[in-house]
């Protein structure tokens, strides 16, 4: 099952789950779903995806905020700048997917991001990991956290959809965040160096 998922490499603990002593995911099997009814066409999953890596943007610039070390400031930078090319690949999938003209402009006005991908706030998420905003080791370990759950959250909203196309989507979304999580898994080995 892991190996599909595009793990080459599995280890197997001893005593499972029970023996394991580090973070694990968290929040109830529901939680994020809210987001997606398991009714929604293809165009209304990108318009979720988009408002959530929007709100996640938005959260990397307000924490860079909240920093004096200009290491985690440019780390702030450079992962704001990944979910802008996120949302970028998603209004060409929208586009794709309505046959509309609109610009991105016309198509954020109807967007509000009120929630950071994985279905938690801002302050839900900074109130859960009280990361230091002084080291880059703890905002990388957040924005995996962060985009572990969103994974998580678009493989459940996948599983919950009837419509295949929507299907289809959400896991190329999932597959997206699984990416993200590599690159911030080569993010984490240049700073542990």
């Amino acid at each position: 099952m892991m190996a599909g998922k595009g793990f080459d490499t599995l280890y197997n603990m001893s005593g499972g789950i029970k023996a394991w002593t580090s973070n694990t995911a968290f929040g109830p099997e529901d939680m994020g779903l809210e987001l997606f009814s398991g009714t929604e066409s293809v165009a209304e999953v990108i318009v979720v995806a988009y408002s959530l890596e929007d709100g996640l943007r938005d959260f990397y610039l307000t924490m860079d905020d909240k920093t004096g070390n200009p290491d985690v400031k440019a780390l702030f930078q450079k992962l704001a700048a990944i979910e802008v090319k996120h949302k970028e690949r998603l209004f060409k999938a929208y586009l794709e997917a309505t046959g509309e003209t609109q610009s991105v402009q016309e198509f954020e006005s109807g967007i509000v991001a009120s929630t950071v991908e994985g279905g938690l706030t801002t302050k839900e998420y900074v109130d859960r990991f009280q990361p230091d905003f002084e080291s880059e080791i703890d905002i990388i370990s957040l924005a995996m956290s962060i985009e572990a759950q969103a994974l998580d959250l678009y493989e459940r909203a996948a599983d919950n959809t009837g419509d295949e196309n929507s299907k289809a989507v959400l896991k190329q979304i999932a597959g997206e965040e699984l990416a993200h999580l590599s690159r911030l898994g080569e993010l984490m080995d240049e700073v542990v160096r």
